[in-house]
């Protein structure tokens, strides 16, 4: 990771207020104040020093991703792209997503180090909320509200209560409250339906909050206590 985008990240300014830190020679790596802004780092090996005080490594780390289409909700894979190759500068880390959207489906993923929290999102004993839009091949049926409602049997278990709003002919809004395999896919299929667009729009209370198809931005403090409070 550049030296820049590393203090930037850790609460120092905007890159060019950074850079002119790094300028006056109040920042140094490993003991040398010989610094430039492009320096390449390791947060995890080396010492960054600022005004005196060292910028102690965060031990987790929590984004949120609009995914795009194309990529798969994996941390590797040898012949498809991930979701961890749109954030190339925090390679160093353990990342990985929180479930998996699709390859083909976009919006709200969230991607972190975090693995208690990981797996207390994604239990069912929290039914964690998850609100999806879903465009279908053939004019929505209103008695598909009831039967959603009711769920069906998935993988051997009787799915939880799910929420349905149709938006118009075609398109649907779907309120789950966990995340089986392709569990919005395969309920519409029960339904003799199939999902041509499926897009993730809130996590929780977490929304895309402006981010473009690819982008990221990392939590906040605030948002992190709260996810950790569901």
């Amino acid at each position: 990771m550049r030296l820049d985008k590393f203090l930037s990240n850790n609460g120092f300014g905007s890159r060019k207020e950074v850079k002119l830190l790094i300028k006056k020679k109040r920042v140094s790596i490993n003991g040398s104040f010989n610094v430039k802004s492009d320096d390449y780092i390791n947060p995890l090996e080396d010492k960054i020093i600022v005004d005196n005080i060292e910028v102690n490594y965060q031990k987790d780390y929590y984004f949120l991703l609009n995914k795009p289409k194309g990529y798969i909700s994996a941390t590797e894979d040898n012949f498809q792209k991930t979701v961890l190759d749109l954030l190339p500068d925090y390679s160093y880390l353990n990342l990985f997503p929180v479930g998996r959207l699709d390859k083909d489906t976009t919006g709200v993923l969230l991607i972190t180090t975090d693995g208690q929290l990981a797996h207390r999102l994604l239990s069912p004993k929290y039914h964690v909320e998850k609100i999806y839009i879903a465009t279908v091949d053939k004019p929505l049926k209103k008695s598909l509200i009831e039967e959603f409602k009711k769920g069906i049997i998935m993988d051997g278990d009787l799915t939880l209560p799910a929420g349905l709003e149709i938006i118009d002919e075609f398109t649907a809004r779907v309120i789950l409250h966990q995340g089986k395999y392709h569990q919005v896919k395969r309920t519409f299929e029960h339904f003799g339906y199939k999902v041509l667009v499926l897009h993730r729009e809130k996590f929780s209370f977490l929304t895309i909050n402006g981010l473009k198809e690819g982008e990221f931005r990392s939590l906040s403090e605030e948002e992190i206590n709260k996810l950790k409070k569901l």
